[in-house]
C-alpha cells in the first residue's frame, strides 16, 4: 500500500494492528511516511485478546498513550463503535478517549442500527449520536491555562515523589526475594508456594479495597509483582554460591 501510494498527497489513518504491538504500529506510520505520505494520523479501535472482557476490542490505553508520547505531532483518532462492540459502553470509552486529549472520535450511525448488514449491534441512531457528542465533557489541555498548569505541575511532583518511594519498597521487597530464594535453595524447598501465593491475594486485596483500591487493579499488580518475585528467586536456583552470594550483595 506505501509503494502505491508513493507521490500521492492525500491524508491517510492508519489502525493499529490486530494485536498489541505497537513497533507493528509505528512502523507503519514510518513506511508510508517514507514513501512522502506526510498527512498521516492513527486510529486507536482496540486490540484482540485472548480475555473475554466487556468490550469487543480491549482498550489498551497504555499503547496509545505511548504512541502518542513517542510522536507527539501525531494525531490519535478513536474508534469507540469497534473498541466497545455494543452502543451501552459507546459513551464511556469516547469520553475517555477526550480525557486522554485525542483528536477525534469515528463512531458509527445508521438510522436502524438493528437492521445494518454488519456491526448492527454498536451502531447508534443519528439522534443517539447527537445526545452522545452533546453529553460528552471536553476539556482544555493544561497547556493553556497557566493555573491548571501550576496546579498539575504540584499534583505531578507529589505523585513523582510517591512513585519513587514505591520504587524504593519495590527494590527493598525483591531483595526479600532474593532472600527467600537463597533459603529455599539451601532446604530443597519449591520455588511456588500455593497456599502464600493464595494468602496474599485474599489479604492484600482486601486490604486494598478497605482503602479504595479497585479490587482489579490490586489483584493485576500483586500478579506483576508475584511474577517478578518468581523470576528473582529463580535465578538464585540456578546460581552457584558465588554468584548467589554476590548477588545477595546488590
Amino acid at each position: 500500500m506505501a509503494d502505491a501510494l508513493k507521490g500521492v498527497d492525500i491524508p491517510v489513518l492508519v489502525k493499529n494492528p490486530v494485536n498489541p504491538d505497537i513497533e507493528l504500529w509505528i512502523g507503519a506510520l514510518e513506511r508510508l511516511n517514507k514513501v512522502g505520505i506526510e498527512k498521516l494520523a492513527a486510529i486507536h479501535r482496540g486490540f484482540s485478546s485472548f480475555e473475554k472482557g466487556p468490550f469487543r476490542n480491549a482498550p489498551m490505553w497504555e499503547l496509545a498513550i505511548e504512541l502518542k508520547r513517542r510522536i507527539p505531532e501525531l494525531d490519535i483518532i478513536c474508534d469507540p463503535s469497534h473498541i466497545c462492540g455494543t452502543r451501552d459502553l459507546l459513551p464511556f470509552v469516547a469520553q475517555k478517549a477526550l480525557d486522554l486529549n485525542m483528536s477525534g472520535l469515528m463512531i458509527e450511525s445508521h438510522f436502524h442500527p438493528d437492521a445494518a448488514l454488519s456491526d448492527a449491534g454498536q451502531q447508534i441512531t443519528p439522534g443517539a449520536l447527537g445526545k452522545l457528542l452533546g453529553d460528552l465533557v471536553v476539556r482544555t489541555p493544561s497547556s493553556v491555562n497557566k493555573s491548571f498548569k501550576d496546579t498539575l505541575a504540584i499534583l505531578r511532583e507529589e505523585i513523582d515523589q510517591i512513585d519513587d518511594e514505591i520504587m524504593n519498597k519495590m527494590s527493598a521487597r525483591m531483595k526479600i526475594s532474593k532472600q527467600i530464594g537463597q533459603y529455599k535453595k539451601e532446604n530443597n524447598v519449591t520455588i511456588l508456594q500455593v497456599n502464600r501465593w493464595e494468602e496474599i491475594i485474599q489479604t492484600r486485596a482486601a486490604l486494598g479495597q478497605a482503602m479504595g483500591l479497585e479490587e482489579g487493579f490490586t489483584r493485576d499488580l500483586l500478579r506483576l509483582i508475584h511474577h517478578e518475585s518468581i523470576q528473582v528467586q529463580t535465578r538464585v536456583m540456578n546460581q552457584t554460591n558465588v554468584e548467589v552470594s554476590q548477588l545477595l550483595k546488590e
